[in-house]
């Protein structure tokens, strides 16, 4: 019986449940996963060469033939060497395998092998060190294009590459033609079977590059179509409209003026919250741009309409903070407001359950504890998230379930994202961007500095504490030789945390954050920096997203360079919250000129669109987010950044194709729709 797409990878010979085990691990468990596991980079063993001529140190594939019997040692306990002598017409060489016993029954004098590795000179010898040797006219991994995967224990490159092999060779004529036919001849697109044939063994260059060019535009039409689905089911649903009370009210809680970009996403949330559809906004502005103001008017109007509405931070800490800000300003109205964390426990967790399903609260404020299965609420309208980069879609979606009907959805994010990305990866939301730093905050001032003005830079550190002010100092790295032995030389958090309580400010209070702490720990450590009781905290990104600290006028990066754009402006964020000059200091020992220069954007903006974007420019394909975006669907072979052409042809069929079949019903986009589905069903039920 042959294989199909559906068949278990157990089918194929040699997987027992062990390795198919191993397989699971990596997502492989039939046949069509195998197909879309693209490898992540290849080995071009094409080059033919002879032994005399063959270039020293580069890889080759040379036609020999078996010399002699081939020679085994034990040199010690655990390393076993096989030696054997190989020629060809124009010379000799020795093949040395390291625990690979078992050649010395395989390998059998006259016969003939495509062998492929490197040359080298020992004297006048020549050598290979663990050669591949395939019987000529049998040879699967020489002569060609080989993939090379990312793999787990148990999976070498050789098993899984021999597995796909297999399964091109018989499956490849079945992947499903996603692209309907229109749009692949509009955009140049290769068939199915061919990308699936390239992708894994391409036959050349351009081949592959066919192959990645066709999966990319299917990966991306697929997004962008999931996307455009989504904000068409939501605007076709019936939302909860609310009843807009005059806007005075709320602004005489304040004690200060908003700022023109904070009406004006006021007016935005006002249109959608009165539409009679639900709401599905996200509201983009730098750290301190306003954005809880926003938070807090969506709270009120669902007060003042008799609704309840629920806010999730990805912190305790931010959690308690924002209900800080909140009650002090909410309670003014009459609102009630609670507090759900995983500190709540016992008497007061139940008290807040029964309060919230009686509709005795009208603001709850918490971390993924609101998702718990006790938490119910009487007439929850309103979902909002803080920081949404840290939420996926599922955990969003899993909040509103908690509503009796559609709820009103606020997201905030200070992580500004190129605004050519932010269609694709808010697709389902509509984006406000909050461009305006209330009066009175002064920009933080931002210096590069070498190594050679670090005395300079702790004396300032001093100068500052010594006004009543406090610092952060930053660090890539958690303990020496953390990243792959590369951290030796970066300013690792214990250990320089360490140096700088005893060697550099034996007389300030140096504190200690980093992931790596028990979250019990780290906050008491944050609590206390922002009770001022800590003068320096030293610690990794966990600041990024962290609690608000008016009186810290002083972030200090070790290593700026090993950061992304983005991530130092979300961390200069943290200072310049209060009434004080603050100043961010970027230390790098990098000479390159290219790395100083992007750090130097830093000095002269402040704008966190621009510097997504020049972040973008500058870092390429890949660099953009660090960690892919939560809530996105996984994608297989697409990058957001680096496929930005791709991407913008992608949503333009994506357009097309939507406005003349909406729900993608027709005979010939049925394929396409089940793709979609599959793409998106981490995200639940939403296409079904």
């Amino acid at each position: 019986m042959g294989l199909t797409l559906e068949t278990g990878v157990e089918r194929l010979p040699g997987i027992g449940p062990a390795r198919a085990r191993s397989l699971a691990k990596l997502g492989l468990e039939t046949v069509g996963d195998l197909l879309r596991y693209y490898p992540r980079s290849y080995e071009d063993r094409r080059r033919m060469s002879e032994i005399a001529s063959a270039p020293e140190g580069l890889p080759v594939c040379l036609r020999v033939t078996v010399t002699a019997p081939a020679r085994f040692s034990r040199v010690r306990k655990g390393l076993e060497l096989v030696k054997v002598e190989l020629a060809d017409d124009t010379g000799v060489l020795t093949a040395t395998f390291f625990n690979q016993g078992y050649l010395r029954e395989v390998l059998h004098t006259g016969e003939s092998y495509i062998c492929f590795g490197r040359v080298e000179l020992a004297g006048h010898r020549r050598v290979m060190t663990n050669p591949v040797l395939e019987p000529v006219g049998k040879a699967r991994f020489t002569g060609r294009i080989l993939p090379i995967y990312s793999l787990t224990h148990g999976v070498s490159n050789n098993l899984l590459a021999g597995l796909t092999l297999r399964c091109v060779e018989e499956c490849a004529g079945l992947a499903p033609e996603i692209i309907p036919q229109p749009v692949r001849l509009a955009h140049s697109l290769a068939e199915a079977e061919f990308a699936c044939r390239n992708i894994h063994f391409p036959a050349d260059e351009m081949a592959l590059e066919g192959a990645r060019r066709r999966l990319i535009f299917e990966e991306l039409l697929c997004l962008a179509c999931g996307m455009a689905l989504l904000r068409h089911r939501r605007d076709r649903e019936a939302g909860i409209p609310f009843q807009l009370a005059p806007r005075a009210g709320f602004l005489s809680l304040l004690p200060f003026q908003l700022t023109g970009a904070q009406l004006r996403v006021m007016g935005e949330m006002e249109a959608d919250l009165a539409s009679g559809t639900p709401m599905n906004r996200l509201i983009q502005g730098d750290v301190g741009s306003g954005k809880t103001m926003l938070a807090a008017y969506g709270a009120w109007l669902a007060a003042q309409n008799g609704y309840q509405c629920a806010l999730m931070a990805p912190t305790e800490l931010l959690a308690e903070q924002h209900y800080r800000t909140l009650a002090s300003l909410l309670e003014g109205a009459g609102l009630r407001v609670g507090l759900l964390t995983g500190a709540v426990k016992g008497k007061a967790r139940k008290a807040l359950y029964a309060a919230l399903e009686a509709g005795e609260m009208d603001l709850v404020i918490g971390t993924h504890a609101l998702l718990s299965e006790g938490v119910a609420f009487a007439k929850l309208a309103l979902v909002i998230t803080d920081e949404q980069h840290r939420f996926g879609v599922g955990q969003r979606a899993a909040l509103s379930a908690k509503a009796k009907g559609r709820p009103h959805v606020l997201v905030m994010s200070a992580t500004p994202i190129p605004r050519t990305l932010s269609l694709v990866i808010y697709g389902d939301l509509e984006v406000s961007v909050v461009d305006e730093l209330p009066p009175g905050r002064s920009p933080v001032a931002t210096y590069v500095v070498g190594e050679d003005k670090r005395q300079r830079m702790y004396n300032f550190v001093r100068r500052l504490v010594g006004e009543g002010r406090q610092a952060y100092i930053v660090c890539p790295a958690v303990e020496e030789g953390e990243e792959d032995g590369q951290a030796m030389d970066l300013k690792a958090a214990v250990t320089y945390a360490e140096t700088l309580r005893t060697q550099v400010f034996p007389d300030l209070r140096v504190g200690l954050a980093h992931g790596k702490m028990k979250s019990k720990e780290k906050d008491a450590v944050m609590t206390a920096f922002a009770a001022g009781e800590l003068d320096v905290l030293v610690s990794t990104t966990v600041i990024e997203v962290g609690v608000d600290v008016p009186n810290a006028a002083l972030m200090v990066v070790e290593n700026a360079d090993r950061f992304g754009l983005s991530q130092l402006h979300q961390l200069r964020g943290r200072v310049g919250r209060g009434k004080h000059q603050s100043y961010c200091v970027l230390v790098t020992s990098t000479r390159g000129q290219d790395s100083r220069e992007r750090l130097r954007v830093l000095s002269k903006t402040t704008d966190g669109f621009k510097i997504a974007e020049e972040d973008l420019r500058l870092r390429g394909p890949g660099d953009f987010f660090g960690s892919r975006q939560h809530g996105l669907p996984q994608l297989g072979i697409a990058d957001l950044a680096g496929d930005m052409r791709v991407l913008k042809e992608a949503q333009g069929a994506a357009e097309e194709l939507l406005a003349a079949d909406p729900e993608l019903c027709r005979p010939e986009h049925r394929p396409l729709l089940e793709r979609v589905r599959q793409l998106f069903s981490q995200q639940g039920d939403m296409f079904n």
